[in-house]
């Protein structure tokens, strides 16, 4: 859902006047940004529709729009449209307060427009409570909590008094060596210990990345439906966002002309959200791709120990001999969520100067939590971990899918069910999945819409279902549930 927000009357402009027609319409445009009767993040008319509305030709609009693009107030996103940006160029008006200050009207600060547009673009993609089917959340009851508390409480004996300052280092040394042993046998990743930079979880990955990267008004091609994050993140950092089709072999833009990118995100291993496998000749001719526009690109690799059927898929790093690709793990979805860490292996290239700006951007995780991670794999117990949840994951999709498959018959079509921990219930074409996940909620059920990870239009309407947090003696009853509210809807 995007805000269309539209102007309120204005005197019309006048074809007489000195000034052109298309710097009145821009002035008129402009004004309407800054008093912010156009919010930012609002998305503008068509220029067809704006030259209707103001009775002008529709050179006129497209010229007074570019315009508005060139100083900052507008951008276009590929596909989807012309929309107020984040980052305006100029300040925001500041409300009169209702408040009197020695007799005077005061001023509220208030936040910037910048963060007043992000809070309406990621309240439009706010998800609830964890509950069934909430994706993304691991099973928390199943983690080794004695083993991990005993390696973490032996680290704070042996920490020394710098151990906790801020830190100085991109990833702790045992951490470092930890996971390029772990990458390299698990995931085919090709690294050095220099390469792994540790951040304080995805999202600061993914924002680090933007503006180490990238400057605003670059493209990032993104998957569509993608994952939120990532939209928020290179939203934030003020880059053009141009939504590409994932289909059955994931990521599709050979078919279609795209602009140049500076950043291609994508998660090849298992697509968030569809699941489907980005295919090794398209891995090979995206790295082609970047190679050709000197692009970047953000592979993340969320879920990718967790394969159900068949051998895990190596990294698309691993196939890269060019030094293009950029690999993003994390902990939260192995491990737990509130540990808070994941980590970047860049190229060599690039290592000293983001670890540079890391440490000067935000603050480093902590060291003695890193040096517990360290032992946790080095040790062994990391590993054992993956097999036991990989085994509880694919016991819990296949009670899953059974459940609802009996309940909703064979017509039921569901996508990504190969791996992770979660997968997409495709809906039938008429239904709003908006509308059916705010139904389904008031019953219990958390089950995220795909238009919710959508930029533009999804593919078909659906739900997702993570099944990684509930409990097995809650799971079939769980998935009546939902079965008997979808027959309600349906």
């Amino acid at each position: 859902m995007v805000d269309r927000t539209t102007l309120p009357p204005t005197p019309a402009l006048s074809p007489t006047a000195d000034e052109p027609l298309y710097r009145q319409l821009y002035r008129r445009l402009r004004q309407a940004i800054i008093d912010g009767r156009l919010r930012p993040g609002a998305r503008l008319p068509s220029t067809r529709a704006l030259a209707a509305e103001w009775g002008v030709g529709r050179n006129t609009a497209l010229a007074a729009v570019e315009q508005l693009q060139a100083e900052g107030y507008l951008t276009a996103r590929v596909g989807a449209g012309t929309y107020v940006s984040v980052a305006l160029p100029d300040p925001m008006p500041s409300r009169p307060s209702q408040w009197l200050v020695n007799s005077e009207v005061g001023k509220e600060p208030g936040l910037s427009a910048r963060a007043r547009g992000l809070l309406t673009w990621v309240s439009e993609r706010e998800e609830g409570e964890t509950r069934a089917f909430m994706p993304g959340v691991p099973d928390l009851a199943t983690f080794p909590w004695p083993l991990w508390f005993k390696l973490l409480a032996r680290q704070q004996r042996a920490a020394k008094p710098a151990d906790w300052d801020y830190g100085h280092e991109a990833a702790h040394p045992a951490l470092r060596t930890a996971l390029v042993d772990h990458l390299t046998l698990a995931r085919g990743v090709v690294c050095r210990p220099e390469q792994i930079i540790v951040t304080a979880g995805m999202q600061q990955a993914l924002d680090l990345l933007a503006r180490t990267l990238a400057d605003p008004g670059d493209v990032a091609w993104i998957e569509e439906p993608g994952y939120p994050g990532a939209q928020a993140a290179f939203t934030a950092a003020g880059l053009t966002l141009n939504p590409i089709p994932v289909d059955e072999h994931g990521m599709a833009w050979q078919d279609a002309d795209y602009p140049p990118p500076r950043l291609i995100y994508v998660t090849p291993s298992h697509q968030y959200p569809l699941g489907s496998v980005l295919s090794m000749a398209r891995r090979q001719a995206l790295l082609r791709e970047a190679a050709q526009h000197g692009a970047w690109i953000v592979e993340d690799d969320y879920d990718g120990e967790f394969r159900h059927d068949g051998r895990p898929l190596a990294a698309l790093q691993g196939l890269d001999r060019g030094g293009r690709t950029v690999y993003l793990g994390t902990f939260s979805k192995v491990m737990f969520p509130a540990l808070a860490l994941a980590y970047m292996v860049v190229p060599l290239q690039l290592a000293r100067d983001i670890a540079l700006l890391q440490a000067r951007l935000y603050r480093k995780p902590c060291r003695v939590t890193q040096a517990a991670l360290a032992e946790f794999i080095s040790a062994g117990h990391f590993g054992a971990h993956l097999r036991r949840m990989r085994g509880l994951y694919a016991n819990r999709r296949d009670k899953l899918l059974d459940t609802l498959q009996q309940r909703l018959g064979t017509e039921a079509r569901f996508y990504g069910a190969e791996a992770g921990m979660h997968l997409v219930l495709r809906l039938p074409g008429h239904c709003n999945d908006v509308e059916v996940a705010h139904r389904l909620a008031a019953a219990g059920l958390t089950t995220p819409p795909l238009s919710d990870y959508a930029l533009c239009k999804p593919p078909f309407p659906g739900l997702l279902l993570g099944y990684g947090a509930v409990e097995d003696a809650t799971l079939r009853l769980a998935a009546h549930r939902l079965a008997d509210g979808l027959y309600n809807m349906l």
